[in-house]
């Protein structure tokens, strides 16, 4: 499964239990098999893909895309989790320029207080 850039980014999250084989954790030698439902954690996203075939070579992430699919649970909820970021960055006052160092130091006493 190539949803990972590379092997050892791969094996840490499955070594850090954000891997998950049908809701159990699984170790990084773990054999993939056709039909198999994976979980997997990255970062604030969290998708189920099922294996359609197992990759015959190492090779370029599209061909490793084509071996498996994200379940269509898990693509309803990346699309309302992607819908939420949107509606929240439109409430975010987006600045016109960037603060100079009073404008920053404002913003941090301002923080402090509501914190």
């Amino acid at each position: 499964m190539r949803l990972y850039k590379s092997r050892s980014l791969a094996t840490e999250a499955v070594g850090g239990g954000k891997v998950k084989l049908e809701g159990e954790r699984v170790k990084p030698a773990h054999e993939v098999r056709v039909g198999q439902t994976w979980s997997v954690t990255m970062g604030d996203r969290a998708i189920e893909v099922q294996i359609l075939q197992i990759p015959t070579r190492r090779g370029p992430a599209s061909e490793a895309q084509a071996c498996y699919a994200e379940t269509i649970e898990s693509t309803e909820r990346s699309a309302r989790l992607r819908e939420q970021r949107r509606l929240a960055a439109m409430i975010r006052p987006q600045p016109d320029h960037r603060p100079d160092k009073r404008e920053r130091r404002q913003l941090d006493r301002l923080r402090r207080q509501q914190g």
